[in-house]
């Protein structure tokens, strides 16, 4: 089930819109399949030189001996689960890229979100395909230029497959902004290429 793409951003890197990729029916058997099968963990970051504990929960998973640091705290990857395994073939089919790690996302409502940021650790495969793909909750995303400060931004539907690629990471932050609008649940996977 797949719309036309949409070219977000094409210069200094790129963002490819795929729209919805599952119908209802299939959107509704990952949610519960990655619910009740994810080991979901409130995440421990430090900011401003203090350890904090979010609100969201994450989950990491990943090829063995898969490790990634950001936020000064390392993941190891978990083994594959097999509800996520069916749904990492269907990305890779979209992006006809293949990936060795996922990082997880559990928005419990829209006071829950994410800063500006670029994904620009060094684990990560330098200009390599990140496959973000979102369950639940339609949410307002935004990429922000570097240097020029240009915003573009967009409604991530649910169901929905967003590609970053090239040197999008180096040029270019993101985030998806908090809101009091959604009451609902998002579940975010982020499929990347990282470096052994």
């Amino acid at each position: 089930m797949q719309k036309t793409l949409t070219h977000i951003i094409q210069h200094d890197g790129q963002a490819v819109y795929y729209g919805t990729i599952f119908n209802r029916e299939e959107i509704s058997v990952h949610i519960d399949a990655l619910l009740n099968t994810i080991d979901w963990q409130h995440e421990r970051i430090v900011m401003f030189g203090k350890e904090i504990t979010t609100k969201r929960k994450v989950a990491f998973y990943g090829d063995d001996a898969i490790e990634y640091t950001y936020s000064k705290k390392t993941k190891k990857g978990l083994p594959w689960s097999a509800p996520l395994l069916v749904i990492k073939e269907l990305v890779e089919s979209c992006t006809n890229c293949t990936y060795n790690a996922c990082l997880l996302n559990l928005y419990h409502d829209g006071n829950e979100g994410m800063g500006w940021h670029s994904d620009d650790e060094k684990e990560i495969l330098p200009y390599s395909s990140i496959a973000s793909l979102s369950l639940g909750a339609e949410r307002k995303f935004s990429f922000k230029h570097k240097s020029t400060k240009e915003t573009i931004s967009l409604l991530l539907e649910n169901g929905s497959l967003l590609e970053m690629k090239g040197a999008i990471q180096k040029h270019w932050l993101h985030e998806l902004p908090k809101t009091k609008k959604v009451g609902t649940i998002r579940i975010n996977l982020t499929f990347r290429q990282m470096i052994r």
